[in-house]
């Protein structure tokens, strides 16, 4: 009986941690996406490289058209 606790806890917590793991990665996904990439080409433009940030916020921009997520 010992044994049968121990395998289900272990198959409940590991399907646990499984569902953390994808919670943060949708996280930082959606972190990234809003928060970051924008501040870096804000920061990009500020900071005189525009060359940088265009060709950047071209490819990010045809990327998010050709990947349905």
């Amino acid at each position: 009986m010992t044994l049968l606790f121990f395998v289900l806890f272990f198959i409940v917590f590991g399907k646990m941690i499984g569902f953390a793991f994808r919670a943060t990665w949708g996280i930082f996904k959606l972190m990234t996406y809003i928060v970051f990439l924008p501040f870096i080409l804000v920061m990009l433009v500020f900071g005189g490289l525009l060359y940088i940030a265009f060709p950047l916020l071209v490819v990010v921009g045809l990327f998010s058209l050709i990947v349905k997520d």
